[in-house]
């Protein structure tokens, strides 16, 4: 582990096919100004931007093409020109987008959408984030109607089922201790797109003999978690496997196929000084690490399902405390 305030690595930096590992994220932001936003990134990127369209730039850098955009497709496509309009509301013109342009700024969060970065490169991010704090950015605390986020979508090392099944298994019985870490904002708890697992689901999941191969492991999961709506949202990964198969239990235009998890839990909390992109890493690298240990990953599993038992004992402790203990005295944390 390095020092606190950068990122941590973990063990599995490299694919399968010996290629280094990279994640995507996404953090979603107000108190800027959408012009304000794409100057800043490409300065602090090295970058040149160019807009393609209302509310959507891209930022070329030398990690790769960055997208920064206003996170919310009626806005972006609006065009007051359009001769469909009445004349009356075409002749507001510049007027009328300037009065939505401030409105959609103070209530639609600004998006920056990295392309897929190596592992090894996040400090960039790191410094991005730090950096547009410093210039006025707000996060999900800021008022009740802001429910932004960070989100990570972290490449997998290998995408055999046994590998799958790790990973979900992990992720499963961290769940409650990320959430206590990372999904703090009111507004945030009272929206259903970062959602846990449906409990028969995990139950199934957690079961010592679950070994199955790939169409079962989809069909186990799309059959309880037909949606984007969870914390770890599969459908990416399950587009990139079997889309067809996919198709046949869901069916949304803005799954975008990918052989990466897709990770959706943590507030983003920008303007918090003791917030910063490298914890939300971190504690995702804690994952990644117990994947990598089988033998903690099934001591752990083990030790989660017999939490959702009913017992005395399970009714006056607490999962996320018992969690966060294990982890402190294996030295995960």
């Amino acid at each position: 582990m390095t020092s606190k305030g950068s990122c941590h690595m973990p063990d599995i930096l490299r694919t399968s096919d010996n290629k280094e590992r990279r994640v995507g994220v996404e953090v979603e932001i107000s108190g800027l100004s959408y012009e304000k936003l794409v100057a800043l990134t490409a300065r602090l990127l090295d970058g040149e931007a160019r807009q393609t369209s209302r509310y959507v730039s891209s930022v070329t850098t030398p990690l790769g093409e960055f997208l920064i955009e206003l996170d919310s497709d009626p806005i972006k496509e609006m065009d007051l020109k359009d001769q469909r309009l009445p004349e009356s509301i075409r002749e507001l013109g510049g007027h009328a987008m300037d009065i939505i342009d401030a409105a959609a700024e103070r209530i639609v969060p600004l998006e920056i959408v990295s392309p897929p970065i190596p592992f090894t490169r996040l400090e960039a991010i790191e410094t991005l984030c730090n950096e547009l704090r410093e210039a006025g950015a707000l996060g999900s605390r800021e008022a009740i109607v802001y429910a932004f986020g960070l989100q990570l979508n972290p490449e997998l090392p290998d995408l055999k089922p046994a590998t799958l099944v790790n990973y979900f298994r992990a992720f499963a019985t961290l769940y409650d201790w990320l959430k206590s870490r990372h999904q703090l904002d009111l507004s945030r708890k009272f929206t259903s797109y970062i959602e846990p697992w449906d409990s028969d689901y995990i139950d199934l999941l957690l079961k010592d003999d679950y070994e199955p191969d790939q169409r079962q492991l989809m069909e186990d999961y799309l059959r309880t978690n037909p949606t984007r709506n969870r914390a770890l949202d599969l459908l990416p990964l399950f587009s990139y496997l079997d889309d067809e198969l996919l198709r046949k239990h869901v069916e949304d235009r803005r799954i975008k196929s990918r052989p990466t998890l897709h990770y959706r839990l943590p507030d983003c909390d920008i303007d918090n000084p003791e917030w910063h992109f490298s914890t939300v890493w971190n504690d995702w690298v804690v994952l990644e690490q117990l994947v990598a240990n089988a033998a903690d990953l099934k001591e752990l599993a083990g030790l989660y399902r017999d939490s959702r038992k009913l017992s005395f004992h399970n009714l006056t402790s607490s999962w996320t405390n018992n969690c966060h203990r294990w982890l402190e005295a294996k030295g995960y944390v």
